[in-house]
């Protein structure tokens, strides 16, 4: 495929996700005061979807369809890491989600949910370990 069409490509999903992201913020309640983040987007809903919520969900497609557009623009060969398993980019993703999932519990069981940004950081470092050397 040309640069001009991989451009094109980008473009295209950077505008749906983008429309999608806008999509979501137009969506959040407000109140008289502004923007409530932490309000319910569908009220008596089966799950408390705030702005939070939906961002997460946002994040997680949006990293799937760039890991999609980098294993068909530059395909790669498994490789062996600390683990001594085949990893791919999509296998090291799938790894971080996980272990990021059990930081964040962890962390609310030591530390509880004040400073989770805390947790957060903590995983990226996890991230880019993961990402190096598995």
């Amino acid at each position: 495929m040309t640069q001009t069409r991989w451009t094109t490509i980008y473009l295209v999903i950077g505008a749906i996700m983008a429309a999608i992201l806008a999509g979501l913020v137009a969506a959040t309640p407000r109140t008289e005061d502004g923007i409530d983040w932490f309000a319910p987007m569908i009220r008596g809903g089966w799950m408390a979807w705030t702005f939070p919520v939906a961002l997460f969900f946002y994040l997680i497609a949006a990293l799937l369809i760039l890991f999609t557009l980098l294993a068909i623009r530059f395909p790669e060969t498994p490789r062996r890491g600390v683990l001594r398993i085949e990893t791919t980019r999509g296998d090291r993703l799938f790894i971080t989600l996980l272990g990021s999932a059990f930081i964040h519990l962890a962390w609310l069981f030591l530390a509880g949910p004040d400073l989770l940004w805390g947790a957060t950081l903590l995983c990226l470092v996890y991230a880019a370990a993961v990402f190096r050397w598995v």
